[in-house]
């Protein structure tokens, strides 16, 4: 069972003392779930989509469940502690007091630089941490780690999948969208990226900069906002919510919209139903009353890839379930038609991409013609050849 904490630190060291000597520990594999929670900065019109407190700790308990389903068979448990600590709390403290528990299987939603100051931390070398809350491509790039796996896809691989798209059904000029905030501008450089990587024009890029109230803004400002230009779609990177919602039906030209809003590049979806996903979805909405999110599903992948390795090797060595999940031998089922495995280059789960919009899957990337001499999956995102890790794994 997961245990989901929202207090203070002290609750966190209270809980991890318990987990020190459990019995039958031989047998069990202990899991670790650190997260903080999110400040909404969206405007009140955006609330009717909700913001959730336990996002991706969800996912995490799910898993669980799932592992030890399977560890019935194999004599092996599996356990988890969550903690989602308030904003303000030093993540550090907490990864301290879980690594002297023992913990050495941590899955992480946080930023890019708070992950990176775990990684980063003394005696984490011998920790794994999954992250399942950062799509930065530099985490996979020049900043990525030896101990951090990531099983939420990154911004590259999103955009490479709406590149697909959008070149196989010839929308090939762009007009391209980003928003203020620094995952905006991390979004539009991965458009940018795609556009470039099959051949795509950006016609026009406009920053959006407005801060008034958005409901008049979208009646009186959108429409001129997107004039000037003849395009093909219009690319929305607001990775924050804040504007996006309102470009749809009211550019000047009658255009698709396509990005963070529209029609949209994510790992997981409430309407995916193919590969027996609506088995998970279902499981998933009994377990936390809600549709599961990218967030849930990254941290149930890293949970079950865990749990995947214990079967497989029949351990729970931490040095050979590592082992394991860098290796080829590696299948992990992911509802997603196809096995799924770990960049040995870097540590990025390769996956495939659902295209979506608010109510149906469109489509599912890597797309029928986009081919690689390895593996489909590798056509999403930074390849080998391209990568800017430099890690020897």
């Amino acid at each position: 069972m997961g245990t989901l904490a929202r207090h203070r630190i002290a609750w966190l060291i209270a809980l991890v003392l318990a987990f020190w000597l459990p019995k039958g520990r031989a047998e069990t594999v202990f899991i670790a779930y650190l997260g903080q929670a999110r400040e909404d900065l969206r405007p009140a019109t955006i609330h009717l989509k909700p913001l959730y407190p336990d996002l991706g700790i969800r996912g995490a308990e799910l898993g669980i469940e799932d592992d030890n389903t399977t560890g019935q068979f194999t004599h092996q448990a599996f356990r988890l502690v969550g903690a989602v600590l308030a904003q303000g709390e030093d993540p550090k403290r907490a990864f301290y007091f879980l690594r002297q528990a023992g913990f050495r299987h941590i899955v992480v939603d946080l930023p890019a630089d708070a992950l990176l100051s775990l990684a980063d931390s003394p005696g984490a070398e011998d920790v794994l941490l999954y992250n399942v809350g950062a799509y930065d491509d530099r985490l996979r790039g020049k900043d990525c780690r030896a101990n951090v796996l990531h099983t939420l896809p990154s911004h590259a691989m999103r955009a490479d999948a709406l590149g697909q798209y959008l070149k196989k059904k010839r929308w090939e000029k762009w007009f391209l969208v980003p928003g203020p905030m620094p995952q905006d501008r991390l979004f539009a450089a991965a458009l940018k990226r795609a556009a470039s990587r099959f051949g795509i024009k950006i016609v026009a890029e406009k920053p959006w900069t407005h801060t008034y109230d958005a409901r008049r803004t979208a009646e009186s400002e959108v429409s001129v906002f997107t004039q000037g230009a003849d395009y093909d779609v219009l690319l929305v990177a607001d990775e924050a919510d804040l504007f996006g919602a309102y470009f749809p039906y009211r550019t000047w030209l009658p255009r698709p919209v396509a990005g963070t809003h529209g029609l949209i590049a994510t790992a997981w979806h409430p309407a995916h139903e193919q590969w027996g996903a609506v088995q998970l979805q279902n499981r998933f909405y009994k377990l936390a009353g809600r549709w599961m999110q990218p967030e849930d599903y990254a941290a149930w992948l890293a949970v079950r890839a865990i749990g995947e390795a214990a079967t497989r090797t029949q351990s729970v060595d931490f040095a050979q379930i590592r082992d394991y999940l860098l290796s080829e031998q590696l299948a992990l089922p992911g509802f997603k038609g196809v096995p799924l495995s770990f960049r040995p280059w870097d540590g990025q789960l390769r996956q495939p991409i659902l295209l979506a919009d608010a109510y149906d899957v469109v489509a599912v990337a890597p797309l029928e013609g986009f081919l690689h001499p390895v593996n489909e999956l590798d056509t999403l995102g930074y390849d080998r050849r391209e990568t800017k890790c430099r890690l020897k794994r």
